[in-house]
């Protein structure tokens, strides 16, 4: 099915639609005369060669200092643009094998772990937010990519992505999520006593609290590592 976004704000149109779901999902583009979109550095994998194509600091100097020192996020983003008077292609996607979606905002709020987020319409602002000290023990940063305005964002994750509703406590391997509700509060323990923590392979989780949505994905990089390491000499 192909999908029309428009922007409330001006007179925007972006046609996509997602390919090869779910395990090599891409997504192909259409720009017509005075669209663009913007993308993650290297997220490109084909346009036409009459797209413009520009660089910038990705929501502001000092908002991309953190995501990138602190976050583990690109400094900078790519805008691809349509100066001509015919549409235009463009295909992108993530570096990792998996599923990708698209999630249209209404002035709400998103946040993303590092790596997840693709691209996005231009009215959508990307942020920082502070995730804990408890996100950079865990390896994730200090901060998190908040997303936020009105437009859709693209993300990824590696394998299959799905949406969970939740409200009070619900516990996630870290490595496994991907995007949340900026409401719910995230705190590292261990997943069960400390014996049985250290046995069970599971260690340290992500204990979410609070009313809202996170998405997860099927597979983690850590455990594709983690399942390689004794293969590779």
């Amino acid at each position: 099915m192909w999908l029309y976004i428009r922007n409330y704000y001006c007179v925007l149109t972006v046609k996509y639609k997602i390919r090869y779901k779910p395990a090599f999902a891409a997504i192909f583009v259409t720009l017509y005369p005075g669209d663009s979109i913007i993308a993650e550095p290297g997220a490109m994998t084909s346009m036409d060669g009459r797209l413009s194509m520009k660089t910038k600091l990705s929501g502001g100097f000092f908002s991309a200092l953190l995501r990138k020192f602190l976050g583990g996020e690109s400094l900078f983003v790519n805008v691809f643009e349509n100066k001509t008077s015919q549409p235009l292609n463009v295909t992108l996607t993530q570096s990792i094998i998996g599923d990708i979606d698209c999630l249209e905002l209404t002035g709400n709020e998103i946040c993303f772990q590092p790596g997840a987020y693709i691209a996005s319409s231009p009215k959508i602002k990307l942020g920082v937010r502070w995730a804990g000290f408890a996100s950079w023990f865990m390896g994730e940063g200090l901060f998190k990519l908040k997303v936020s305005g009105q437009g859709q964002v693209f993300f990824g994750a590696y394998g299959g992505l799905s949406k969970q509703d939740i409200a009070g406590e619900f516990i996630v391997d870290n490595s496994h999520l991907v995007a949340y509700s900026p409401n719910i509060k995230m705190s590292i323990g261990l997943s069960g006593g400390l014996i049985s923590s250290l046995t069970s392979g599971e260690g340290f989780v992500n204990r979410l609290k609070g009313n809202g949505v996170i998405y997860l994905q099927s597979r983690s990089i850590e455990g594709l590592v983690q399942f390689l390491k004794p293969k590779v000499r």
